[in-house]
């Protein structure tokens, strides 16, 4: 920001290096990109994820079925679940050996989680499965699915001001590197004396 108002005050100053107004228009170019480009990245990000996963969640609800099951028997220890929403231990999920129906019919017996708390034998439970009886997750809802676009844009608008950032830091970098390079070259011109004044007498 102190660059940037160096453009304005570094105007008519005498003492003025072309780098520093350089840094200055380097600065407000990517100060603009930061308002203007991050903010367009993550909205488009953000629709072109929108898109995708709401059509994500048309799908799955087409190709996933709540189907009854019974419990065959209670099975101990933990079980990974594919539900991405889920978060193991709070939602009372047992373990347990089942049978079921598939949506095209064919009889099912596996080892599955049954949203019970506890489950005994007989007991009914609606699973997931898909259209050949296979047990998958829950599907997607539209409210998560947005929650993940949006995540989505919003990442990829930061990201794109901290590129924007690391450019500009770059870019002042190799000015300042080219600024201290001319003032090696100046004082080699210069001579060992250095402009001393007493050097000669």
């Amino acid at each position: 920001m102190r660059a940037i108002g160096g453009l304005w005050r570094w105007r008519h100053n005498p003492l003025r290096r072309t780098t520093d107004l350089a840094e200055a228009w380097v600065a407000l170019a990517a100060l603009l990109l930061m308002l203007l480009a991050a903010p367009v990245v993550g909205a488009l990000v953000d629709a072109v994820a929108q898109d995708a996963l709401q059509r994500t969640v048309r799908d799955q609800r087409l190709s996933r079925h709540q189907v009854p099951a019974t419990v065959v028997r209670e099975l101990g220890g933990s079980m990974l679940e594919s539900e991405p929403e889920s978060v193991p231990g709070r939602d009372g999920r047992t373990r347990v050996v089942a049978d079921w129906t598939a949506p095209d019919g064919t009889p099912h017996h596996g080892t599955v989680l049954a949203g019970l708390t506890s489950a005994h034998r007989g007991d009914r439970f609606l699973l997931w499965t898909d259209t050949r009886g296979r047990p998958v997750g829950r599907p997607l809802d539209s409210a998560t699915a947005t929650t993940h676009a949006v995540v989505a844009g919003c990442g990829a608008a930061l990201l794109t001001a901290g590129v924007v950032e690391a450019f500009r830091r770059l870019a002042v970098r190799q000015m300042v590197r080219r600024r201290y390079a001319r003032w090696d070259q100046a004082w080699n011109r210069a001579g060992p004396d250095r402009g001393r004044t007493d050097a000669g007498s």
